[in-house]
């Protein structure tokens, strides 16, 4: 074990950690059940009993951890209120005028005159659970069990279109294409129309029908997936559960249930190859760097695959297993400057590697449950989780500090997205957080690097500076009143 700068960082290895049961990572949460998390905690286990001394040794680990979740009463600006408390203090006329349909959006401008973490609004649903979540410049994508994906401009509902069937696990915008991922084992291709970019034209399903009718000529091309059942190998017989595009944004990855992760090239939509990745159900599948691309699974393992060209195709060749541990690997994500790798766990970790020979440098403590989701900003990482909170991260000179927990949500983290945007006064940077949560919302958060205190003191100073800038034509001696009082004030200039 060993603590770096500050005591912030714990590390240790993952030997001896004992596998926890899926039964004991839900039976702290009544939000959902296996199923509704949908990401594969093992093919074969069911959900057990909770185990009370391991859970009560885990929390333990936990509190007493210099990474402990921080808890917040309800005036530190890290907590943010729920949306009952929120909605009544909103005007009506902020309220979106869609509140009467399906979704309806509730959402505060924030102000830009100093840094703060705080909660901006939600987009609510009235039924069906949250699964994945795509930003891309002023657009919002969403998905859920309903089989439909919204899209958002501006915290507002702008358009949305419907698949045929299956709920949608994953969104990845490729330019003007949207890719979309089922449970269906299904990846649908969309088009924003030209003409009007609200409109959004589905071109395709991967594999295509002519690639299915060929491949299914040749016998060679069938692979067993289950007793007496055999089907092509460009196709995924088991719910898509992540995908994520190449550096280059030439290739689509997508990993499944079925054990496999598949190679697509994007300009014909053809299959270049299938990887057999994991022993169990693969979680999260994500394009890192230098040509490598890291796979997560309920096996507990992670694996770094490399990418090699091959004439007009490409090759994935196995390099080698960064983590193996007993519990299973639920969520990967790389950070924007490409030189750290974060791995969820459900044992509700977060570990790290760096780019230099993949070396790993420790563990992320802020959560009791699973770990659900990842995503990156800048130096900033957010960790999703069962526990339905948000921590947020700050990354400085290879060691992380908790800056804030962001607990607005009544069900489980599914997802996260990003989007980044810059102070119009100052120069202090932001982001806006997006949420995805299986209590059927969707939550915004302003995000700021800067600690909370920090917030507070900006916070302070601008109002003092506001409260104190006077016109100097003023008299020396005035006085200001109102309804129920008069109140002197004496100044000199």
């Amino acid at each position: 074990m060993r603590s770096s700068r500050g005591g912030q960082m714990v590390t240790e290895s993952s030997k001896n950690q004992r596998r926890q049961k899926f039964g004991n990572i839900l039976h702290q949460s009544d939000h959902a059940d296996e199923e509704e998390y949908h990401t594969r905690i093992s093919s074969t286990s069911d959900a057990t009993p909770a185990n009370h001394e391991q859970n009560s040794r885990l929390s333990s680990e936990i509190n007493t951890s210099l990474y402990s979740t921080p808890s917040y009463d309800q005036s530190s600006p890290c907590s943010a209120p729920s949306w009952d408390q929120l909605a009544s203090q909103i005007p009506t006329d902020l309220v979106s005028p869609l509140s009467g349909s399906p979704w309806s959006s509730h959402v505060e401008m924030a102000s830009d005159s100093y840094s703060y973490t705080g909660l901006m609004g939600s987009l609510v649903r009235e039924e069906g659970h949250i699964y994945s979540l795509a930003a891309t410049r002023d657009m919002l994508y969403t998905g859920s069990d309903s089989k439909s994906i919204r899209v958002w401009k501006n915290q507002k509902e702008f358009s949305g279109f419907k698949s045929n069937s299956g709920l949608v696990k994953a969104i990845s915008i490729a330019g003007e294409r949207i890719f979309t991922g089922h449970q269906d084992g299904k990846i649908r291709m969309w088009k924003v129309s030209a003409k009007d970019p609200s409109i959004h034209k589905r071109i395709g399903t991967l594999p295509t029908m002519k690639a299915r009718i060929k491949s299914s000529i040749k016998p060679s091309n069938y692979v067993e997936v289950r007793r007496n059942r055999n089907v092509v190998w460009i196709r995924h017989f088991d719910a898509i559960s992540s995908l994520s595009l190449s550096e280059d944004k030439s290739l689509l990855y997508s990993a499944s249930w079925d054990k496999t992760i598949k190679v697509w090239r994007i300009s014909d939509s053809k299959c270049l190859e299938s990887i057999q990745a994991h022993d169990d159900a693969v979680n999260t599948v994500v394009a890192g760097f230098d040509g490598l691309v890291f796979s997560g699974s309920a096996d507990g393992s992670v694996k770094v695959w490399r990418r090699e060209l091959q004439g007009k195709g490409t090759k994935h060749f196995f390099s080698q297993t960064l983590l193996k541990q007993e519990c299973a690997v639920t969520a990967l994500a790389v950070d924007p400057s490409a030189t750290i790798l974060y791995c969820g766990s459900s044992d509700g970790l977060v570990n790290f590697w760096d780019r230099e020979k993949l070396s790993h440098c420790g563990i992320l403590r802020g959560h009791k449950l699973a770990v659900l989701c990842l995503a990156t900003a800048g130096n900033l990482v957010f960790t999703g989780s069962a526990d339905t909170n948000i921590c947020v991260w700050k990354r400085e000179e290879g060691d992380h500090i908790c800056l804030s927990v962001l607990n607005g949500h009544s069900g489980p983290v599914k997802c996260l997205a990003v989007e980044e945007e810059k102070v119009a006064m100052g120069a202090d940077g932001y982001c806006i957080l997006y949420s995805g949560s299986l209590d059927k919302s969707v939550k915004i958060w302003r995000v700021s690097p800067q600690p909370a205190h920090v917030q507070q003191q900006q916070q302070i100073t601008q109002e003092a500076e506001r409260c104190c800038a006077q016109p100097r034509n003023l008299p020396s001696i005035h006085s200001f009143s109102s309804q129920n009082s008069r109140v002197s004030q004496r100044r000199h200039f």
